[in-house]
């Protein structure tokens, strides 16, 4: 890797934790050279603009949630313990994020309703990611772990659902029961999807 390749990673590593928590719209390049110990020239050197940067943020983001959550969690058998596993990872990196949480649920409030090729890019993180669980969830009909006439898209929307309370009993409440709650429904979804 060159070192200017290398000085972009390190910057793109440190905005993903900063926009993580005052969001995308809310990263500006004076704290981020501050938190990089770069000059906003610096930084400008590595991206051709601030939504260069963004994006690079959001691509950087999805990078992590896939060697943290997705790959780890497909070496799993396939089936249920697939589907199980996607969604205890899911949730394991939203708790390990303190820097924020979630950084797509942070783009989601601040993207939902402006276009752009932020939200664009957002959008197809996101739909990537609930394909990713409806798939699995075919794979479990397949292997006869879950019945037959599932919908899998609805079981993929549930899932969605879950996590999202979490995170906000998790992050706004600091509800110290956010992870059982979770894992109850969880639970409760499963047996309803057998």
């Amino acid at each position: 890797m060159s070192k200017g390749a290398a000085t972009r990673e390190r910057i793109l590593d440190r905005a993903v934790d900063l926009a993580a928590t005052v969001g995308l719209e809310g990263l500006s390049l004076s704290d981020l050279a501050k938190a990089t110990k770069m000059s906003k020239s610096g930084l400008f050197a590595h991206f051709e603009s601030k939504e260069d940067l963004l994006l690079g943020v959001l691509e950087t983001a999805h990078a992590y949630f896939i060697d943290t959550v997705v790959s780890p969690a497909l070496r799993e058998p396939r089936g249920e313990p697939r589907v199980r596993a996607l969604l205890e990872r899911w949730l394991a990196w939203q708790q390990a994020r303190e820097a924020g949480g979630c950084p797509f649920v942070a783009a989601s409030n601040e993207l939902d309703d402006r276009p752009g090729q932020l939200r664009d890019a957002l959008v197809a993180v996101q739909l990537d990611w609930i394909e990713t669980l409806a798939t699995a969830a075919r794979i479990a009909v397949e292997e006869g772990h879950f019945r037959p006439e599932l919908d899998t898209r609805q079981l993929a929307y549930d899932m969605y659902g879950i996590s999202l309370a979490f995170h906000f009993y998790h992050r706004l409440l600091r509800d110290p029961e956010a992870a059982a709650r979770a894992t109850d429904a969880f639970e409760r979804l499963l047996e309803a999807s057998r």
